[in-house]
Formats: C-alpha cells, sequence, structure tokens
C-alpha cells in the first residue's frame, strides 16, 4: 500500500472510532469531548504514529519498551510531540529506560515498581504521569493491584517527587459482561478522586468495548485494532 493509501485508510477509521466514541458520549448523557482517544500503536510502525498525528491524534500507547523507545525517538526527530503512554507490563529494571519517553504510564501495580519509577524520574523537568493498573477479577497472572493494596500503591506514588497520580487503568475480565467489570471501576475511580483529589483519569475500554467503558467514566480509551487493523506476524 502507497504512503497516501495508508495515511487515507487511517482517516477512514479514525473518523469511525471518534463517531464511536461520540454516540458512547450521547448515550451516557455526557459532552462529546469527554473521552480522550489513545491509539495503540504496538507493532505498528513510525510512519502511522506520524500520519496519526497529522489527522489529529495527540496520545498514543505502546506496550513494549525496545519498540517504544525507538519509535518515539523516530517521532521526536519529525519534529512531532505527542503525549506516550505506556501500557505493559513493566519490569523494574525498565523503569529508566520507559521514564526517558513516557508521559504517562498506565501499567503501575506495585509498591516496588512506583518506587523504581519515582527513583527513574527524578531527573525530569515534569513528572510522570501514573495509572494504577486495577485488577477486576483478582487473577495476579493478568497484572493489577487488587483490594487494598490499590491504597498502598496510590501512597508510594504521591510520596515521589518525580511522579504525579493521575489515576486508574483497567481491562475488561475475559468472559465478563464489560459494563459489570466497568462498573466496579468507576465505584473505586470515584473513590480514589475522593480520597486523591486531581487523580481523575480512568483509562478503560478497547476496540470491542469501548462503549461500555464510556458508560461508567472513562475519561480515556486505548484503541489499536478498529484504528489501526488486525495486526500479525508479518508486522
Amino acid at each position: 500500500m502507497t504512503d497516501s493509501g495508508r495515511r487515507a485508510e487511517l482517516a477512514a477509521s479514525l473518523e469511525r472510532v471518534r463517531e464511536r466514541i461520540t454516540r458512547a458520549c450521547v448515550a451516557a448523557g455526557r459532552p462529546p469531548d469527554a473521552v480522550t482517544l489513545t491509539a495503540v500503536t504496538k507493532t505498528y510502525p513510525a510512519s502511522d504514529v506520524l500520519s496519526l498525528a497529522g489527522l489529529g491524534v495527540t496520545d498514543v500507547a505502546e506496550n513494549r519498551d525496545q519498540e517504544a523507545s525507538a519509535k518515539a525517538e523516530l517521532v521526536r526527530a519529525e519534529g512531532v510531540r505527542l503525549r506516550w503512554h505506556f501500557v505493559g507490563q513493566l519490569q523494574r529494571n525498565k523503569a529508566r529506560s520507559v521514564a526517558g519517553y513516557a508521559d504517562v504510564i498506565e501499567s503501575v501495580d506495585s509498591v516496588r515498581l512506583a518506587e523504581a519509577l519515582g527513583r527513574a524520574a527524578a531527573a525530569r523537568e515534569t513528572p510522570i504521569d501514573v495509572l494504577l493498573q486495577v485488577s477486576l477479577d483478582g487473577d495476579p497472572a493478568r497484572g493489577g493491584v487488587f483490594g487494598d493494596d490499590l491504597w498502598r500503591v496510590s501512597d508510594a506514588v504521591t510520596s515521589s517527587e518525580g511522579l504525579r497520580l493521575g489515576g486508574v487503568m483497567a481491562v475488561a475480565p475475559l468472559g465478563e459482561d464489560p459494563r459489570q467489570a466497568f462498573a466496579r471501576l468507576e465505584v473505586l475511580a470515584g473513590q480514589m478522586a475522593v480520597r486523591y483529589p486531581g487523580a481523575t483519569t480512568v483509562s478503560a475500554g478497547m476496540s470491542g468495548d469501548l462503549e461500555a467503558a464510556v458508560e461508567h467514566g472513562a475519561t480515556h480509551v486505548r484503541i489499536g485494532t478498529s484504528l489501526l487493523g488486525m495486526r500479525n506476524s508479518l508486522r
């Protein structure tokens, strides 16, 4: 596909996704601009990121440090400024690297990781916005904080000068009605906003369930497949 053909394809997909978000906001009685689209660009080239930026996308997400760091550098070299989100499970030994390019880290789920990120972010001019990944089913294999650990990790984030607690992130459990899952997240997000004023970001909802997430207060939806297409081993 030519560069112009790919850009046209992305433009059409972006228009459809934005229409879905607007309809979901209207159905939920929320302003149409209440939800930010975060484009999940993992496995796709920097050229796609640049095309999306040219189409007005401001937030992009990656889940692997090696790919993300290289892609962010390529985009910066073109003079394009985006808000980079890291959404993958993060090992503490990658904290310094990720802190070098990420504006938002959405997958913090332990005190030790929060402390490592705080040390890594100490030299930054601006703090990293941190979202706590919440487990909605208590399955440790899928990552996320559960129960009172949410508040212990929150306290660790707020005690670090290099970090700023932004709110919560979650993925709906497999096999469960996402509306029920996101309803539980909505309650936790409300509790966090009371306990930590300003921590009001709720990152929830992907290509298959963004409407359910918007219904239950998501401020950011993470869209990959519906925007960039099906991923395959050749990408």
